[in-house]
């Protein structure tokens, strides 16, 4: 019998996503995760190019993440803001000092021709990250929040706005012609993952970005790698973010049974096991009506030692 291959895929938005992507680093050999990366969230602000999600994995999978906020880096300064903000500009996205660096380094290799995924590969290397971050697709994809405000860009619904208007939709401008991260499609064709793992994010602007990329869920269907879902609702809430609140505008459950459904329903046969925490092990039985396998264990992160082992018990199911 040939052997699993080591090598795990995660797709994974921002700071939930790269918790799991975290304890998956630390329980794979250097080299082995690789994690492709929402950039729906992406935008340009003040002239820069900014790449939340894919910074937010830099910077965790790097130890240089900012933990007490969320996001950012660890011991930042805020003068740059500061000045701004004596100017009248836009500072309600915070970038701070060191953080600048990041966007003024990418925007300037951007707009000289480099590529994403070749700049993302660069900068994860000189932070000596040995973990592989693959932007979802080279071309930009921008994710709209349709409101009872009217379409906003998401990190203006997200950051400025504060997540306050109801949400009635999203969409994905530049989707349809947008092509896959072609190294990980690649991968996908050779078979080199012995896993799938969809990280807790939110399914509505951090998963289905990345899913509903002209011929990426089926290639995911279609590996022999399982595919294993971490629900990001625990107990009807989300434990990071705004999904809760996006699940009961858009008139859905807030449940682990209800991201389940959608997944099922918007993309068929996807998922082999949808992992839930153990508050929700009472619901096991719904989801497998849904005709898919459920791993219940405990899916909270608030350590280290918390991320390690919910990466452990994913890796033991998948057979890794």
């Amino acid at each position: 019998m040939a052997a699993v291959p080591r090598a795990v895929l995660a797709l994974s938005g921002g700071v939930g996503g790269a918790k799991l992507a975290l304890g998956l680093a630390d329980a794979l050999a250097p080299g082995e995760l690789h994690v492709l990366a929402n950039t729906g969230d992406d935008f340009r602000h003040l002239g820069l190019d900014i790449c939340p999600d894919i910074d937010t994995l830099l910077y965790t999978l790097s130890g240089r993440a900012n933990e007490s906020l969320g996001w950012g880096l660890e011991g930042e300064t805020w003068q740059a803001m500061a000045a701004l903000e004596e100017l009248g500009g836009e500072a309600w996205f915070r970038l701070g000092d060191r953080d600048l660096a990041t966007h003024l380094w990418r925007t300037d290799q951007l707009r000289s021709g480099s590529r994403l995924s070749t700049l993302t590969a660069a900068l994860a290397s000189r932070l000596g990250v040995a973990s592989h971050i693959h932007p979802m697709s080279d071309d930009p994809v921008r994710t709209v929040v349709h409101t009872d405000r009217g379409e906003l860009p998401f990190q203006r619904y997200f950051v400025r706005d504060q997540c306050e208007p109801v949400v009635t939709g999203f969409s994905f401008d530049g989707i349809s012609a947008a092509r896959p991260n072609r190294e990980v499609m690649g991968l996908l064709r050779q078979k080199a993952f012995g896993a799938v793992v969809v990280c807790p994010s939110n399914p509505f602007v951090s998963v289905d970005p990345i899913l509903q990329l002209p011929g990426l869920w089926p290639a995911l269907r279609d590996s022999p790698a399982p595919v294993v879902v971490v629900s990001p609702i625990v107990a009807g809430l989300a434990l990071k973010g705004p999904a809760a609140k996006m699940m009961s505008e858009l008139g859905l459950g807030v449940s682990a049974v209800d991201v389940a459904r959608h997944y099922c329903r918007r993309y068929p046969r996807l998922m082999d096991c949808f992992v839930i925490d153990e508050s929700d092990a009472i619901l096991a039985a719904d989801i497998r009506q849904l005709g898919v396998d459920v791993a219940v264990t405990r899916t909270v992160m608030k350590s280290r030692a918390d991320k390690q082992g919910l990466a452990r018990f994913i890796l033991q199911w998948s057979g890794n």
